[in-house]
């Protein structure tokens, strides 16, 4: 198996196990604004594993894509980025 491919699947099982705490843990407490508080946590939580994952991604690829491709896919994820930041 792929060292890339299994860094990325390790990033993203560790987001869905902290999506699924932080879903339980909004159950226990019961309460809207502690609930929001946790959530709000989980904000920081995705778009760093987005990052650290297309990263990861992209150091993978490195090799096998031009400069010219490389920098098209990091504008769409600059793009991403700002789309999901920007408010």
């Amino acid at each position: 198996m792929d060292k890339y491919v299994s860094w990325m699947a390790t990033l993203r099982l560790f987001s869905g196990s902290a999506e699924i705490i932080a879903a339980l843990i909004m159950l226990r407490l019961n309460q809207v604004d502690k609930a929001l508080a946790v959530n709000s946590g989980l904000a920081l939580v995705g778009p760093t594993i987005l990052i650290l994952t297309t990263a990861i991604g992209l150091t993978g690829m490195a090799q096998q894509l031009s400069w010219s491709k490389l920098g098209c896919v990091g504008c769409g994820v600059a793009f991403l980025l700002i789309g999901i930041l920007k408010k």
